[in-house]
């Protein structure tokens, strides 16, 4: 059985991706630094942070899943009498 490492082909392929997967790493981590920035300026102008989260959250979803949990959220107000919560 070859030893781990003997074909130094398959080792450069392993070698360029783990590289490619490491510097993708490092550009997530400054993304997400960036965004914290952009957060802490939200603030900084007084908006606060939490209903803007949730708004880029929802942003992301599909228009109908939104409306469909909305209606379902809805109905289990409705039948514990809570409504005026939603």
């Amino acid at each position: 059985m070859p030893e781990a490492g003997h074909n130094s082909v398959a080792a450069d392929e392993l070698k360029k991706l783990m590289d490619r997967i490491e510097t993708l790493d490092d550009e997530r981590v400054a993304l997400g630094e960036q965004i914290r920035s952009v957060y802490m300026e939200a603030k900084a102008a007084g908006f606060d942070t939490k209903p803007i989260r949730k708004l880029v959250a929802l942003r992301r979803r599909d228009r109908g899943q939104i409306l469909e949990d909305k209606a379902m959220l809805e109905l289990y107000a409705s039948a514990l009498g809570c409504l005026d919560l939603v």
